[in-house]
C-alpha cells in the first residue's frame, strides 16, 4: 500500500478518545511511566501537535485514559450484569467474566505498580471501593448479612489481586486451561454462598 493510500484510510486528526485509547494501550504494554507524547503520536501516525489540540500535559492525557478504562470497565463488567436478577447467578457471571478479561488484568495490574503516581491513586481508590461496594450489594442480596457480605466482597477482592501479583507481576507461571477453569470454579463454590 503506498503512503497516499495509507494517509486517506487514516483519520486526519485523531479525536481525545483515540489519544487515551493509545494511552491505555501503552500502558497495559509497557507500564504508566511509558506514557509520553512523542512516542505515542509516532505510534498514532500522527505529529505531537494533535495531542495539545487536546490536552494541555501529559498528566491530563493520563488522567483521560484511566477515566477511559474506568468507564469502560464500569459499563462492560457491572453494566452487563445489570440484567441478572439472581444475586447468585449474577456473582457466578461475575467472577466468569473477570477471570477470563486479560486486558483489564494487566491494565490493572500496571496501575497497581503506579499507586504512587497522583493521577493513578484516586482512580484505583474509586474503582477499588466501586467493586467492594457492587460484591457488598451482591453478596447481602445473595441472603449474607451486612458484616458477612462485607468480609466477603473483601475476600472475594483480596482473592483477585493477589492472584494478579502472584501471575503478572511475581512471574508465577501461567497455569494450564483446565487447571485455571478448576480453580475458577473453585472460588465460586468457595465465595458464593449456597442456595
Amino acid at each position: 500500500m503506498s503512503q497516499a493510500a495509507s494517509k486517506i484510510d487514516r483519520p486526519s486528526r485523531l479525536s481525545a478518545e483515540d489519544w487515551a485509547q493509545g494511552a491505555l494501550d501503552m500502558i497495559a504494554e509497557q507500564g504508566v511511566a511509558s506514557v509520553a507524547v512523542e512516542p505515542l503520536a509516532r505510534r498514532l501516525g500522527v505529529t505531537k501537535g494533535s495531542f495539545y489540540w487536546h490536552f494541555p500535559s501529559r498528566e491530563a492525557l493520563l488522567r483521560a485514559a484511566l477515566e477511559r478504562w474506568e468507564t469502560i470497565e464500569q459499563e462492560t463488567v457491572f453494566g452487563s450484569l445489570e440484567g441478572v436478577p439472581d444475586p447468585r447467578q449474577r456473582l457466578s457471571d461475575l467472577f466468569r467474566m473477570v477471570a477470563h478479561e486479560a486486558k483489564s488484568h494487566i491494565i490493572y495490574s500496571e496501575l497497581l505498580k503506579a499507586m504512587d503516581h497522583p493521577v493513578v491513586q484516586p482512580v484505583m481508590r474509586r474503582v477499588s471501593q466501586r467493586r467492594l461496594d457492587y460484591l457488598t450489594a451482591s453478596f447481602r442480596q445473595a441472603g449474607l448479612g451486612r458484616t458477612e457480605a462485607q468480609h466477603r466482597a473483601r475476600l472475594t477482592y483480596a482473592a483477585y489481586v493477589g492472584f494478579l501479583q502472584l501471575a503478572l507481576q511475581m512471574g508465577q507461571p501461567r497455569m494450564a486451561h483446565d487447571e485455571f477453569e478448576a480453580y475458577v470454579e473453585h472460588v465460586m463454590n468457595t465465595l458464593i454462598p449456597a442456595a
